[in-house]
């Protein structure tokens, strides 16, 4: 039996001093300690990739909290079922003791109690996120119905892009030319410009 550290910090720029000190105070070698500095936007993580690959049946992995398994719950009930299901390895969570999955007494009840709890932080997850995103869709509803506008904020008709309109409709500027007089993107001029189009043949 082995035990080893994994770090992971979302940034170059930040220090991963306290989560590796955290592993050496619960006996992990320097040595085995695997190291990521990079986003935990992308699951290329090739120190984490080189651990799990090394990972041996009885081993230990230490992370400091659940979230270095994965971007989400998914994620990381994937990560947690590769180790401990087919690696037959354990996992312990420093900054929670119940997820720890290496029983004492020797049979399944460490892992039995662990994989119940994760379980039940994904459901508490999830469940969460879908009120989330429950209450948001309310509150714009709402918003909307106040006559609140999402979105960009469409471009004003001032007299500049009058006068730019005039210009590129009689062929003394390219539409590209007056959006970079404008500052706007090629695009939304010309898709301003069919509006106003529009809104000249209404009120004509």
């Amino acid at each position: 039996m082995k035990k080893y550290g994994y770090v992971r910090v979302s940034s170059k720029d930040q220090n991963p001093a306290r989560q590796i000190e955290a592993m050496l105070e619960i006996g992990v070698e320097r040595e085995d300690i695997y190291v990521d500095k990079m986003s935990g936007k992308s699951f290329l993580r090739p120190a984490y990739h080189d651990l799990v690959h090394k990972l041996g049946e009885g081993d230990i992995l230490c992370i400091k909290s659940i979230d270095r398994l994965g971007r989400n719950y998914r994620e990381i009930l994937e990560e947690w079922r590769k180790i401990v299901k087919e690696k037959e390895a354990n996992i312990t969570v420093i900054d929670m003791p119940l997820l720890n999955t290496a029983s004492v007494n020797g049979d399944l009840t460490g892992t039995f109690v662990a994989d119940l709890v994760l379980q039940i932080l994904a459901y508490v997850a999830e469940t969460e996120h879908s009120f989330i995103k429950s209450r948001q869709a309310e509150g714009i509803a709402l918003a909307r119905k106040n006559g609140v506008q999402f979105g960009r904020r469409r471009l004003e008709v001032t007299n500049k892009f009058e006068k730019m309109f005039e210009e590129w409709e009689n062929g003394r500027i390219s539409a590209r030319a007056a959006a970079e007089n404008l500052q706007i993107s090629y695009s939304t001029f010309y898709r301003r410009c069919k509006e106003y189009e529009k809104k000249l043949e209404k009120n004509g």
